[in-house]
């Protein structure tokens, strides 16, 4: 189950005015305590909890210099609209832009349990292959169920501009990439320019969640294939499913990668070593009863947009704006992504 910890040294919330905050907006006298997700990557999560209450509480990354690129109102204003029509989304319950609570702005949504599979995996899905599939193909059902929302009638049509999304998408983490450099990678680079030279035109317009892995999903324990929630809504657009997709399959390792990467800990190892990327992508078409295009370039520029996170990431801690340590080697991870794509590229496929 998706615990918590005691709030890492340097992501602390200021208890009182957040309390006193709350209480004025709750309605609620009662004592507050704090606790954090400790999984998340980019934006903070703490677990607040008000009485017998629990709420979730989101605020940006200490550090953060881009406030578009952890806008905390956008990401309220998507689930207050997304979460009517789309279960797995949680609903928010108020907004903060008010500086003087906690520092940043934040939001405050409803609490989903579940089960967070990274790494270790429940006993019964390392031993039932018919289970590992039918987890998968919950998995992939559900963002097929995110792709065909009609996001005009949901109010959400101003969220991008699907025209022309898949070159700003290339262009634009390709900018990200050299504003967070700290080493040279020949893999990464040369990805780049792979990718910019290799644009296709857009498949269609969907929302795009933008980072949907295993670890973004909340799963039934007593039903591993059912759906709890889905988190981590940051990046949501309006762009090419497609490239939804092929961030997913980025995040997807395959055994040749070696276990250091199989086995890091928002990897669902178990489901890894038994389903392909390949099986994926039928999955995904079989749903929509469509052929399979060419997924390659999709993988690639999955794989390229996740070393640029893990990227951007690693330079908050070189430069001491976070002092997690999970974050020490992250340089590393982007040098193996960079390889990852290069060896997709040299054998042509997924």
């Amino acid at each position: 189950m998706d615990k918590t910890i005691e709030v890492r040294s340097g992501e602390e919330l200021d208890h009182s005015r957040l309390a006193e905050y709350l209480s004025d907006r709750l309605g609620s006298d009662k004592d507050l305590s704090i606790e954090q997700f400790p999984a998340g990557s980019s934006n903070l999560t703490y677990l607040v909890r008000i009485g017998e209450d629990e709420y979730v509480l989101r605020r940006p990354p200490f550090g953060n210099t881009v406030k578009s690129a952890h806008d905390m109102k956008r990401e309220f204003d998507v689930l207050s609209k997304l979460s009517s029509i789309y279960s797995p989304a949680p609903k928010p319950l108020l907004f903060c832009d008010d500086a003087n609570v906690i520092g940043t702005d934040f939001y405050l949504m409803e609490r989903r349990n579940g089960l967070v599979i990274r790494g270790r995996s429940p006993e019964a899905l390392g031993a039932n292959s018919q289970l590992q599939t039918d987890v998968c193909r919950a998995f992939i059902q559900n963002l097929v169920d995110l792709h065909s929302i009609d996001y005009q009638a949901a109010g959400l049509g101003s969220l991008g501009n699907p025209e022309g999304y898949n070159r700003r998408q290339v262009e634009g983490w390709t900018k990200r990439y050299f504003a967070a450099k700290t080493d040279d990678w020949d893999a990464i680079e040369t990805t780049i320019v792979w990718l910019n030279e290799n644009i296709p035109v857009e498949s269609g317009a969907s929302l795009v969640h933008n980072d949907y892995k295993f670890d973004n999903v909340m799963l039934d324990p007593n039903d591993l294939t059912k759906i709890t929630a889905v988190l981590d809504w940051e990046m949501v657009t309006v762009g090419d499913p497609l490239m939804d997709l092929g961030t997913t399959l980025g995040y997807w390792m395959s055994p040749e990668v070696g276990d250091q990467l199989m086995s890091m800990p928002f990897n669902p190892k178990v489901l890894m070593e038994n389903i392909s990327r390949q099986q994926l992508v039928d999955m995904y078409f079989d749903i929509l009863e469509r052929k399979a295009p060419d997924m390659l370039f999709y993988y690639v520029f999955g794989t390229f947009k996740i070393a640029v996170i893990a990227q951007q990431i690693y330079a908050r801690y070189a430069k001491g704006f976070t002092k997690d340590i999970r974050f020490a080697n992250f340089n590393h991870f982007v040098a193996s992504l960079g390889r990852i794509a290069n060896s997709a590229l040299e054998k042509g496929s997924i």
